[in-house]
Protein backbone atom coordinates (compact mmCIF):
# COMPACT_ATOMS: atom_id res chain seq x y z
CA UNK A 1 0.00 0.00 0.00
CA UNK A 2 1.06 3.57 -1.01
CA UNK A 3 2.03 6.17 1.49
CA UNK A 4 0.52 9.22 2.39
CA UNK A 5 1.40 12.28 4.58
CA UNK A 6 -1.18 14.25 6.15
CA UNK A 7 -1.05 17.45 8.31
CA UNK A 8 -2.85 18.91 10.98
CA UNK A 9 -3.05 22.53 11.48
CA UNK A 10 -4.32 21.91 15.03
CA UNK A 11 -1.51 20.54 16.29
CA UNK A 12 1.12 21.61 13.41
CA UNK A 13 2.13 17.87 13.01
CA UNK A 14 2.39 15.86 9.35
CA UNK A 15 1.87 12.18 10.00
CA UNK A 16 3.09 9.19 7.36
CA UNK A 17 -0.13 6.47 7.42
CA UNK A 18 -0.33 3.43 4.40
CA UNK A 19 -3.86 3.26 3.17
CA UNK A 20 -5.30 2.20 -0.20
CA UNK A 21 -5.31 4.55 -2.42
CA UNK A 22 -9.26 5.05 -2.37
CA UNK A 23 -9.61 5.62 1.32
CA UNK A 24 -10.02 9.96 1.83
CA UNK A 25 -8.85 10.84 5.56
CA UNK A 26 -10.39 14.23 6.53
CA UNK A 27 -9.99 13.76 10.59
CA UNK A 28 -7.09 14.01 13.18
CA UNK A 29 -9.32 10.87 14.28
CA UNK A 30 -9.01 8.76 10.96
CA UNK A 31 -5.02 9.68 10.57
CA UNK A 32 -4.64 8.48 14.28
CA UNK A 33 -7.07 5.19 13.52
CA UNK A 34 -5.17 4.45 10.05
CA UNK A 35 -1.81 5.12 11.63
CA UNK A 36 -2.51 3.54 14.96
CA UNK A 37 -0.54 6.57 16.42
CA UNK A 38 -2.22 8.56 19.42
CA UNK A 39 -4.68 11.14 19.65
CA UNK A 40 -2.69 13.04 21.66
CA UNK A 41 -4.87 16.17 23.42
CA UNK A 42 -5.99 17.23 19.19
CA UNK A 43 -9.57 16.79 18.75
CA UNK A 44 -10.28 13.74 16.64
CA UNK A 45 -12.61 16.10 14.32
CA UNK A 46 -9.91 18.75 13.75
CA UNK A 47 -9.45 18.44 9.63
CA UNK A 48 -6.40 17.59 8.09
CA UNK A 49 -4.65 17.84 4.42
CA UNK A 50 -3.39 15.65 2.40
CA UNK A 51 0.32 17.08 1.88
CA UNK A 52 1.74 16.50 -2.12
CA UNK A 53 5.18 15.63 -1.72
CA UNK A 54 7.42 15.59 -4.92
CA UNK A 55 8.41 12.25 -6.28
CA UNK A 56 12.37 11.35 -5.99
CA UNK A 57 14.25 11.55 -9.32
CA UNK A 58 17.37 9.80 -9.87
CA UNK A 59 20.14 12.63 -11.53
CA UNK A 60 23.56 11.97 -12.79
CA UNK A 61 26.17 13.64 -10.45
CA UNK A 62 29.22 13.00 -12.71
CA UNK A 63 30.07 15.69 -15.39
CA UNK A 64 30.62 13.17 -17.85
CA UNK A 65 27.25 11.82 -17.04
CA UNK A 66 25.47 15.00 -17.28
CA UNK A 67 26.87 15.63 -20.73
CA UNK A 68 25.98 11.84 -21.59
CA UNK A 69 21.96 12.69 -21.09
CA UNK A 70 22.47 16.28 -22.41
CA UNK A 71 22.62 18.44 -19.50
CA UNK A 72 25.14 21.87 -19.30
CA UNK A 73 26.73 22.45 -16.30
CA UNK A 74 29.00 25.92 -16.13
CA UNK A 75 31.04 26.72 -12.77
CA UNK A 76 32.09 30.36 -11.95
CA UNK A 77 35.64 30.57 -12.13
CA UNK A 78 36.23 34.78 -12.31
CA UNK A 79 34.16 37.84 -12.46
CA UNK A 80 31.59 37.04 -15.53
CA UNK A 81 33.31 33.83 -16.50
CA UNK A 82 31.99 30.35 -16.18
CA UNK A 83 33.74 27.14 -17.19
CA UNK A 84 31.35 24.81 -19.04
CA UNK A 85 32.41 21.26 -17.63
CA UNK A 86 30.22 19.80 -20.13
CA UNK A 87 31.29 21.27 -23.40
CA UNK A 88 30.33 18.85 -26.11
CA UNK A 89 31.88 19.84 -29.93
CA UNK A 90 31.79 23.03 -31.17
CA UNK A 91 31.15 24.49 -27.84
CA UNK A 92 33.77 26.84 -25.99
CA UNK A 93 35.15 25.54 -22.54
CA UNK A 94 34.71 28.87 -20.98
CA UNK A 95 31.81 31.16 -21.20
CA UNK A 96 32.10 35.15 -20.84
CA UNK A 97 29.87 37.80 -20.00
CA UNK A 98 29.42 39.72 -23.14
CA UNK A 99 30.72 37.11 -25.57
CA UNK A 100 27.65 35.75 -27.48
CA UNK A 101 30.27 33.02 -29.21
CA UNK A 102 31.21 31.59 -26.01
CA UNK A 103 27.24 30.72 -24.90
CA UNK A 104 26.24 27.03 -24.48
CA UNK A 105 24.57 25.33 -27.67
CA UNK A 106 21.39 24.71 -25.95
CA UNK A 107 19.46 24.63 -29.09
CA UNK A 108 21.42 21.73 -30.04
CA UNK A 109 20.80 19.73 -26.77
CA UNK A 110 17.16 20.08 -27.12
CA UNK A 111 14.83 17.56 -29.06
CA UNK A 112 11.93 18.75 -30.50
Amino acid sequence: MPNYDYFCKKNGKTVEVSHDINTKLKTWGEVCFVGQISLGDTDVLAPVRLVINPPSISIPTSNSELKEVGFTKLVKRDDGVYENVTATDGEKRYMKAGDESSLPHIDKKISS
